[in-house]
């Protein structure tokens, strides 16, 4: 089943965030992810939701996504975005 990555994110430091905007597409598609909607500034039709972007990254499993998460590699870039941004990341499962 596949999973989704969901990212809601506010960038602080655009100019220091850029090597993670050069970085991160790699690490996707080493564990077979894609992005399905990248730094989207999207529209609240209903509730108090206030995303000020948003991201989604399809992997074939929960168990892609975790281990792109967890990729040793990849935690200097997970560290820079700690830093640049305020970010929420949710792991869902998608419909069979």
């Amino acid at each position: 089943m596949n999973a989704f990555l969901v990212i809601d994110m506010s960038i602080h430091d655009l100019k220091a965030f850029m090597a993670y905007i050069r970085g991160v597409p790699a690490f996707i598609k080493k564990h077979s992810g894609k992005y399905i909607v990248e730094g989207a500034q999207p529209t609240v039709m209903e509730g108090d939701w206030s995303p000020e972007r948003l991201i989604i990254i399809e992997f074939p499993s929960r168990k892609h996504a975790v281990a792109f998460l967890e990729d040793p590699e990849f935690q200097v870039l997970v560290t820079l975005r700690h830093d640049t941004t305020t970010s929420n990341v949710l792991l869902v499962d998608g419909c069979l």
